[in-house]
């Protein structure tokens, strides 16, 4: 896809308009989102991500738009994953419900920043180094099986077991002794000033929590969109727009995380596949023309079905979980 530098420019610009016009509307006074906002917020981001692919499809064809609907699907899918660690770090910090829709709102924000610098690296990347497919084909792969293995053990865990608590990662340990931090939220203050000393709020730490954690996830759903496009374009607004819906989604769907039981094994399924579609694309770029390409309908249609099957078995098996607790 040929995209301009004034097409690049119009595009952040009207992402950052509408970023400010959720912050605005939904997000400048602290309160306890409600699933009626939620609800009307995560349908609003989802038309704009549909209305962004119909764009595409009139700008230059069926295939990027395809690609844009397949890579954010996948995206949004991967990102669902990352709100159950989220639930771990708002209980871990105490959050208050008032002040968890501005913790979200900026983490998003900074993963959001940290994912292009990982989109730009890995298009560099893939632009001098065709080879990296193989790498990325079998580290998705990896990825399939390590959670698959995690699922397998979280199910044969006992029922009563405590949930595994979240762990600080390096930035947070940082800041920490960097700036001491203060015993209780104050507001929304990310920094204050305590008997003359700069002190971080908890505020601070979980916001950098939430968008630090979301750069394990990358990992993999980074190199999983390149093997659905290699066009950073594309892959730069099918991140945008699964993470820009985020903040809502974690209110509207959070009591329903436990009961997407089979998620891990959607996901694995679905990493798996487009870790085989890498592989095959290495070997066609390495001259191996006899070695199939897996194309953007079906995978655009395999990654619907994967996910529709598995939201359904979870909520039969859910429900079958519950009616057993009952008798």
């Amino acid at each position: 896809m040929d995209v301009s530098m004034a097409l690049w420019a119009t595009t952040i610009a009207v992402l950052v308009a509408l970023i400010a016009a959720d912050f605005f509307i939904g997000g400048r006074k602290p309160h306890e989102v409600s699933l009626k906002e939620a609800g009307i917020w995560t349908g609003v981001w989802i038309a704009l991500a549909v209305a962004f692919g119909g764009f595409l499809w009139w700008h230059s064809g069926a295939t990027p738009a395809g690609q844009f609907f397949a890579g954010y699907i996948t995206e949004k899918s991967l990102s669902v994953d990352n709100l159950f660690v989220f639930v771990l770090i708002m209980a871990k910090f105490a959050v208050p419900a008032a002040y968890q829709q501005r913790v979200l709102m900026i983490g998003v924000l900074i993963a959001l920043v940290l994912r292009a610098v990982f989109i730009a690296a890995g298009a560099a990347i893939i632009a001098g180094f065709s080879w990296v497919f193989f790498i990325f084909g079998a580290f998705l792969i990896w990825t399939a099986w390590k959670l698959i293995k995690e699922a397998r053990a979280e199910r044969s865990h006992d029922a009563g077991a405590e949930p595994e608590a979240y762990q600080e990662n390096a930035v947070l340990r940082a800041v920490e002794k960097r700036f001491p931090v203060a015993d209780r939220y104050h507001g929304t203050k990310l920094l204050i000033r305590k008997n003359g000393r700069r002190m971080a709020t908890p505020m601070l730490i979980v916001i950098l929590a939430v968008g630090t954690t979301d750069v394990l996830f990358a990992m993999d759903s980074i190199p999983a969109i390149f093997g659905l496009t290699q066009d950073p374009y594309i892959v730069f607004t099918a991140n945008a727009f699964a993470l820009m819906g985020l903040r809502q989604l974690y209110f509207l769907i959070g009591g329903l995380l436990k009961r997407l039981v089979h998620l891990s094994y959607g996901l694995s399924v679905i990493l798996g596949f487009i870790g085989v579609k890498l592989l095959l694309h290495a070997l066609h770029e390495a001259g191996v023309h006899a070695a199939p390409e897996i194309g953007i309908p079906f995978s655009l249609a395999f990654i619907v079905v994967v996910l529709a099957v598995t939201t359904a078995t979870s909520l039969v098996a859910s429900r079958r979980e519950q009616a057993a607790e009952r008798d």
